[in-house]
């Protein structure tokens, strides 16, 4: 649906502190790269949906950079996508995954440079950011063709930085979203988009999908304003839902996209865009944690979140990133989500 703190984004931080230090009403936020699904946090606070914490919230574009500053405490609270979860386990950091937010619905993908063939790729560079949806879904592909991780030459890039070398013919092949697919398509006649999440079989498994993050000594020394910030993003997710023109033009501006982009991304239906993302009402997450009875959406099933964090463990081994199977239950916790279900708070949104 991704290293070094961006310097900027670490001044930001130091200016508001650690979590074990952070006052009640102040809650340090990261989003890994510009993107919509990480956004309803934004919308929260634009619409005053958690009145009685001040939202600082910080964009990255540098998703290991995010993860350090969460495991060190400089922010409380991270939306990032799920598969660093097993990597938090093995690391022992302060870190736990609280919430499946939406799974890709189509929106990553692997493209291919003109003139190149699948056999062409072994002895070839080809991007993808380390430890992030793109490094998995490109290993999964090239082992899907035969082609094991050693047989290529990596190079640590996310979307956007890869277009440069993609246009420049640097790069045999690249993981991408949009708007960066449509750029390099238009700009490259003969490159060609050769795998994405769409496929029922892989929406099943859960593994591509973004998550929301939270130190656990915020939640320890802080549980009422991590309950809070956990049920703002669901009611900014509502308000998008009810809101969508107004909210997809208000996410442009934060996120600095264009306008026509995040539909393209996110949707105008309030719920999903096919070849976009799938937004998981608060019902859905909370069945995927276990804390509902039911199944989730795409054949996934109640308390399928440890598997599918099992499943992404498994494929960082074959792709050399984990050299150990972990216990994929101690990267999560559910409790949050138990709680706001457990207080009758219940949401199911509707396809427009």
């Amino acid at each position: 649906m991704r290293s070094i703190l961006n310097i900027a984004a670490a001044a930001a931080i130091a200016a508001g502190g650690s979590a074990g230090a952070a006052a009640a009403d102040k809650i340090n936020v990261g989003i890994c790269v510009s993107w919509p699904g990480y956004a309803m946090l934004e919308v929260a606070r634009q619409n005053d949906l958690i009145p009685d914490h001040d939202l600082k919230i910080t964009i990255f574009e540098d998703p290991l950079g995010g993860h350090a500053a969460l495991a060190a405490g400089q922010i409380d609270v991270y939306g990032c996508t799920a598969e660093y979860t097993p990597l938090v386990v093995d690391r022992g950091t302060d870190v736990v995954n609280v919430a499946f937010l939406n799974p890709s619905y189509g929106v990553d993908h692997v493209i291919l440079s003109p003139e190149i063939e699948t056999a062409d790729l072994p002895g070839l560079k080809v991007a993808a950011p380390q430890a992030y949806i793109g490094h998995l879904l490109m290993g999964i592909w090239l082992d899907s063709e035969g082609i094991s991780p050693d047989q290529v030459e990596w190079v640590n890039l996310n979307a956007d930085e890869a277009v440069g070398p993609m246009m420049s013919g640097d790069l045999a092949a690249a993981y991408m979203y949009e708007p960066w697919i449509s750029k390099v398509l238009e700009a490259k006649p003969g490159a060609r988009s050769i795998v994405n999440t769409s496929d029922p079989d892989v929406l099943k498994t859960g593994i591509f999908m973004d998550s929301l993050y939270m130190n656990k000594n915020f939640i320890a020394e802080n549980r009422d304003a991590a309950l809070a910030v956990l049920k703002a993003r669901w009611d900014g997710l509502g308000y998008w839902s009810t809101h969508v023109a107004e909210t997809n033009k208000a996410m442009a501006k934060f996120l600095q996209w264009p306008e026509e982009d995040i539909g393209f991304v996110i949707g105008t239906n309030g719920k999903s865009f096919e070849g976009g993302i799938y937004m998981l009402d608060f019902d859905e997450s909370a069945r995927l944690c276990g804390v509902l009875e039911g199944d989730g959406p795409f054949g996934m099933a109640n308390g399928s979140m440890v598997d599918s964090i099992a499943l992404t463990n498994e494929w960082w081994i074959k792709l050399g990133l984990m050299d150990k199977k972990i216990d994929a239950a101690a990267g999560i916790d559910c409790s949050l989500m138990g709680d706001l279900a457990a207080s009758g708070y219940r949401q199911e949104l509707i396809a427009q």
